[in-house]
């Protein structure tokens, strides 16, 4: 049995000497409600590694086995600590939605399905909204999670598995706001979404597709076929061309470079500024000069099913600006520079 909590007398105000108004005043508070917090959240951890562990292992397991969604519910403070964690659970693997309690009673439990799990959310496990709902949630056969700070509150009667969230007194000063008790719910919720994405193997492409406006996603889901220059976009001479032909296709294409091709298609070589710049130094007639003669060999290529991501770490390893891009059998299909990368937001 969780012990039931006791809600202790308000704590003396540090500094009570001191105005409201006063920088040292509002510095003491604030150090003071992390603390409590911090407390909070290490007697926590030692609950879940000590009298809670089996409760909270059945609750992953609960969880886990859940062949629909997780339902989290909660009011006020505990409802939006409930919308955080059911955000965090349908992005690391574990489908989950939030439904108010109070718009529950009022036709939104027609979203809750006997293949679900609730996780309902309450520090004093008495909210009169999910209370409202308990029976209604029990006739539907679907299995209960609490997370609450009391043990013989009404919420933790109904349900399968209870985790205690219970803290020994609020950050507030007066013990009154939620505080140090939302901050415990909040992790104890990370803690299940931690443990339930290691049971799913869940990994970081997985994360990624559902993040896919974010910066992991676009370089774990980005490919360089998807930012490359194609087509008549991509400069490429072969190796008989003479300098003017190949510098007017470089300024044509406007990637500072050209491929150098073969009759297959496949790049053997790659003129860029820097070859025209050493060309120069070296002299001689240019209008004699062909491609083949002034090119760099063995250019970088890359494939075009490569992550993009890989072509920026290929040019940030070999410092250069812009890479050929290359089928499953050599054939020049792209080019990509560092400023595509930049315009995907990859780099």
């Amino acid at each position: 049995m969780l012990p039931k909590a006791r809600r202790p007398a308000p704590r003396v105000q540090p500094l009570s000497h001191l105005p409201a108004t006063s920088p040292q005043r509002s510095v003491e508070l604030g150090a003071q409600a992390l603390a409590i917090e911090a407390q909070a959240l290490t007697a926590l951890q030692q609950r879940i590694a000590g009298p809670m562990a089996d409760a909270f292992a059945q609750a992953v397991a609960t969880l886990l086995g859940c062949r629909g969604r997780v339902v989290v519910m909660g009011m006020g403070k505990s409802g939006h600590v409930g919308r955080k964690i059911a955000a965090t659970l349908a992005s690391t693997g574990t489908p989950a939605m939030f439904v108010h309690p109070a718009e529950a009673s009022h036709g939104d439990l027609g979203m809750v399905t006997p293949q679900d799990v609730v996780l309902a959310i309450s520090n004093s496990g008495e909210s009169d909204e999910l209370a409202a709902i308990l029976p209604a949630m029990r006739r539907l056969g679907v299995p209960l999670v609490a997370m609450t700070g009391r043990a013989g509150s009404s919420l933790a009667s109904h349900a399968q598995v209870v985790l205690d969230s219970s803290v020994a007194e609020e950050a507030c000063p007066l013990n009154l706001a939620p505080t140090a008790s939302t901050t415990a719910q909040m992790a104890l919720g990370d803690a299940l979404a931690v443990a339930l994405l290691d049971a799913r193997g869940f990994k970081e492409e997985d994360f990624a597709r559902s993040h896919p406006g974010g910066a992991l996603g676009r370089k774990l889901l980005t490919h360089v076929r998807d930012v490359m220059r194609s087509g008549e976009r991509v400069p490429q001479v072969g190796p008989d061309t003479l300098m003017a032909d190949t510098m007017r296709e470089m300024s044509a294409k406007g990637m500072g470079c050209t491929a150098i091709v073969d009759a297959a298609g496949k790049p053997v070589g790659i003129f860029t500024d820097g070859d025209l710049r050493r060309l120069f130094e070296r002299g001689g007639d240019l209008r004699q000069t062909r491609a083949a003669d002034a090119m760099s060999r063995n250019p970088r290529t890359v494939e075009a099913d490569a992550l993009a991501v890989e072509a920026a770490d290929l040019m940030e390893t070999a410092k250069i600006t812009s890479v050929l891009v290359v089928d499953a059998t050599g054939v020049l299909v792209g080019a990509v520079t560092s400023n595509d990368l930049l315009r995907a937001k990859v780099i």
